[in-house]
């Protein structure tokens, strides 16, 4: 079952991803006039998308190949990444989607951060204003290969993984939060159990790095989720209800404290139907690539594998080239030498 869950949180991250590629940078206003309320299913990009035009069905977007090229560092290094070969790797992955016509490049935070680092600026500050949910879109692998058990490393090994390009407490505490909700589904956990450890490794990590002005994402992962009535007995909520919560309180920008708390709000809403869950967080309007890709991640990690259909999954192999099992298996071998 562990290897489920493992390759379950890797293939929720590339189903969310590929949902919300289409959706991404839109409002819901135009989602919901175009695809419904919750997205049926993989959709190619319209000629209008701002970042993807052009984009088969399927295929996945930055959040999952950053998260890829991650997780193949956290293999190399026995759960520690070098921030500077990140760095390195990222721009060479850059040049090559800016060689294949893409717009979906880098974000404003690990841009900065990677051109600051290349001038040979100190790595302890090349990530100091990086508040964006960068880091939180790829940190899926090192939840795989690391315990749930020892917070303490945990966000020692977030922090290696992002602090080069996200190095602020806002920033981390999204990103640490993601991983161990994910470490969490590995051993076991259910969604609500998963979602209370990302609190807590949420509030450890908010000390870390640089401080800048910004919502607790701790806490407001708890008001975020507080905001769905999910008492035993009560009727599912009407997505379109959930998705409208979001897009109109709770943010659905690529902010840390807007997107982070949104995908742990949709899982609440949903905690034990995840291909609903993810079909929604690609409808919300706003970052609906990473604010998917994260609720699948978490949701696939507390199901397992088969918490999304087949079909979905040999889509998102086939048409990305993935080899997502293989990684899964790897990461878990980090997570138990």
């Amino acid at each position: 079952m562990t290897a489920s869950r493992a390759a379950g949180a890797l293939y929720g991250l590339a189903i969310g991803d590929a949902l919300g590629m289409p959706t991404q940078s839109l409002p819901r206003a135009l989602i919901v006039a175009r695809y419904g309320e919750v997205i049926d299913g993989f959709h190619p990009a319209p000629d209008d998308q701002p970042l993807a035009a052009g984009m088969p069905a399927g295929a996945i977007t930055d959040d999952t190949e950053q998260a890829v090229l991650l997780g193949h560092l956290v293999v190399a290094g026995g759960g520690k990444v070098d921030g500077r070969e990140l760095a390195h790797r990222l721009v060479e992955w850059e040049d090559g989607m800016r060689a294949r016509g893409s717009l979906d490049l880098l974000g404003p935070s690990t841009k900065q951060a990677i051109e600051e680092l290349l001038q040979g600026k100190d790595i302890d500050e090349t990530g100091r204003y990086g508040t964006t949910n960068g880091a939180a879109m790829r940190i899926t692998p090192v939840g795989i290969a690391t315990p749930s058990d020892d917070l303490d490393l945990l966000l020692e090994r977030v922090i290696a993984a992002s602090a080069a390009t996200h190095n602020t407490g806002l920033a981390l505490s999204a990103a640490a939060a993601v991983a161990a909700a994910v470490s969490a589904g590995i051993d076991g956990a259910t969604i609500p159990e998963a979602t209370s450890l990302a609190i807590a490794a949420a509030t450890k990590a908010s000390t870390s790095g640089h401080w800048v002005a910004g919502a607790d994402v701790a806490t407001r992962i708890k008001w975020a989720t507080s905001l769905i009535d999910t008492a035993p007995g009560n009727t599912p909520p009407r997505p379109g209800a959930v998705s409208a919560l979001l897009y109109d309180l709770v943010g659905t920008s690529l902010a840390s404290q807007e997107s982070v708390p949104a995908a742990f709000a949709v899982l609440a809403a949903y905690p034990d139907d995840p291909w609903l869950a993810v079909r929604l967080a690609a409808s919300t309007g706003g970052d609906t690539d990473t604010i998917a890709a994260i609720a699948g991640a978490v949701a696939g990690a507390c199901h397992g594998l088969d918490a999304f259909p087949a079909a979905a999954r040999t889509t998102v192999a086939e048409v990305n080239n993935l080899e997502l099992d293989q990684l899964a298996a790897q990461l878990l071998r980090v997570r138990t030498g």
